[in-house]
């Protein structure tokens, strides 16, 4: 199963920016997290993200897509990263969540990645099918760099 961790910072955290940790010490327990990770053979993609103003959002809810430049929403709305784990259980999941070297103010948002199994009632459309043929492309651009 794959499960997607997803870094979110709180209004607590925001409040907290003066207590600055030293980033280096950050850099080195989030390598020793993924290290682990990697080790145990669960780590499928993880990414840290820039902050929110440099990126926009596309809101659908006019009859046109409205873009709107960053900073947006609420600090407890926004996420900073993400880690994609391939694991046997729900469980272990939490484990690997619990692990993440996160301080006060942050939260891991856990939450499954939906896989073919999650469309057996839909098999044959035609873009479930060409789903599966771009994941196997994908594995083998992947493969090939």
């Amino acid at each position: 199963m794959k499960y997607m961790l997803i870094m979110r910072t709180t209004d607590d955290a925001a409040i907290h920016e003066d207590e600055q940790t030293n980033f280096e010490e950050v850099i080195n327990a989030m390598g020793r997290y993924n290290e682990s990770m990697m080790k145990a053979g669960v780590l499928l993609a993880g990414e840290g993200l820039s902050d929110a103003a440099e990126g926009f959002v596309v809101d659908f809810n006019a009859e046109a897509p409205i873009v709107t430049d960053g900073p947006y929403g609420e600090t407890h709305e926004l996420f900073n990263g993400f880690w994609i784990l391939e694991v046997a259980s729900k469980d272990e999941a939490a484990e690997w969540a619990r692990r993440a070297p996160l301080g006060r103010g942050s939260k891991l948002e856990v939450r499954r990645v939906t896989d073919e199994s999650d469309f057996e009632d839909f098999a044959d459309n035609e873009f479930v099918q060409k789903e599966k043929g771009w994941r196997n492309e994908q594995e083998q651009r992947a493969e090939q760099s």
